[in-house]
């Protein structure tokens, strides 16, 4: 039954059923989908409220982890200058999207539009991944790129939910937030281990903060997560198990990861622990954030949907796609084995934009009727795994061997 677990998550299945479900029952009776979705139980404040305020906190407390890991000494970002490209290509997947979406805000809504144009700065980590695996094989330089670029795209999203969607700010409970993350520093200082303790404990007092601030509060992690202690292991050829776990998608790698780290008479560290045990619970949870988000009728299709698909699938290919050339030829090279062609799929996969932008979309539309088009432009942004693959087959890209 674990490899029927694995595959689910490796493939993303449960957001995809979600997404799915959603849009076949608001259009079927959306009546009933949207008495539902709008219960006051699950909807409190900006769009559902479980889901949005509560489960994405560790949909975003998971990202954190990425980003805090990929800081670390070994890590993708660590040293600075082998990350320069794929950041620089990040910061392109930033402003190609968001300038192209104000362009066309101007031209058809006269820049009544342009609260939206955050949406389509945002990568889903999980499907890019899985769509590059797919497209140039899982040990192809373009797969860890463009898992840097959307681990650093979510960095900037992150910023971006918390600056530009947070209203009617009260600074003073922000005090609360800054005391969660005092007590995970002093947890972390007196060698507490438990990831719970910090989660719920310094996590919960971050997370009131932010509510009673008026700040987004599926933030609440995002501050935490870093004082979670990380096992700092010298660095070593990888374990033949490990290897060929990773064939077979995250949750056998995480698993593998961990035996193999029993075996050296090491264990794994908090930060580690924490997704180690978490995603599975978030890799499942993502059906009903889907399935709560992402009902919209056909007939809410307009001009802002397609103002957001062209932005995620025109934007980010040309963005990432410039900026990285661009630096690759003032000294800052692709990783080795990557081309131009390799870059300008990279770029397009970047445009799968479904969670994070179903996100982003319900904070920057609720309660406006650019909500429901809004949302559609971010669901509808899966057809770029199909005109990456598309692409990929011009190019003459082949998916090497794993």
């Amino acid at each position: 039954i674990r490899r029927y677990i694995t595959f689910l998550q490796e493939y993303s299945i449960p957001l995809i059923l979600g997404v799915i479900v959603a849009l076949v029952w608001a259009n079927i009776d959306f009546d009933s989908y949207h008495h539902l979705v709008e219960f006051d139980f699950w909807n409190i404040g900006k769009g559902p409220f479980l889901s949005n305020e509560v489960f994405m906190v560790f949909f975003f407390g998971i990202a954190a982890k990425e980003i805090t890991e990929s800081i670390l000494p070994g890590g993708a970002l660590n040293p600075i200058p082998k990350a320069i490209n794929p950041l620089m290509g990040t910061l392109g997947g930033v402003f190609g999207p968001v300038g192209l979406f104000l362009l066309m805000a101007v031209l058809f809504y006269g820049g009544t539009d342009e609260l939206g144009w955050a949406i389509p700065t945002a990568t889903d980590i999980a499907l890019a991944w899985l769509v590059a695996r797919v497209i140039f094989g899982a040990r192809h330089a373009a797969v860890n790129f463009l898992l840097l670029l959307a681990v650093a795209d979510d960095a900037i999203g992150l910023v971006i939910i918390a600056v530009f969607y947070s209203d009617n700010v009260q600074p003073l409970w922000l005090l609360m937030t800054l005391g969660g993350m005092v007590a995970a520093y002093a947890f972390r200082r007196i060698g507490i281990t438990w990831w719970p303790v910090y989660i719920f404990i310094a996590g919960g007092m971050s997370w009131v903060g932010l509510v009673l601030a008026g700040v987004e509060p599926a933030l609440a992690l995002v501050v935490i997560v870093p004082f979670l202690p990380a096992l700092h292991a010298p660095a070593q050829e990888e374990d033949p198990a490990i290897e060929e776990h990773a064939e077979h998608g995250e949750e056998e790698l995480a698993t593998a990861h961990e035996h193999a780290a029993s075996s050296h008479g090491h264990a794994m560290g908090t930060l580690e622990k924490f997704e180690h045990h978490l995603k599975l619970p978030v890799d499942f949870g993502l059906f009903f954030f889907a399935w709560a988000n992402a009902g919209v009728a056909f007939g809410n299709i307009n001009s802002v949907t397609f103002m957001i698909l062209i932005s995620l699938i025109v934007g980010k290919t040309v963005g990432v796609s410039l900026f990285s050339f661009v630096v690759s030829r003032l000294g800052f090279p692709l990783p080795e084995g990557m081309s131009l062609r390799h870059l300008m799929v990279a770029g397009l996969i970047a445009g799968l934009g479904l969670t994070v932008a179903l996100f982003v979309a319900n904070k920057a539309y609720y309660g406006t009727d650019f909500l429901d088009p809004g949302k559609m432009g971010a669901v509808f942004s899966v057809v770029v795994a199909a005109l990456a693959f598309a692409l990929a087959r011009v190019l003459g890209i082949r998916r090497e061997q794993d």
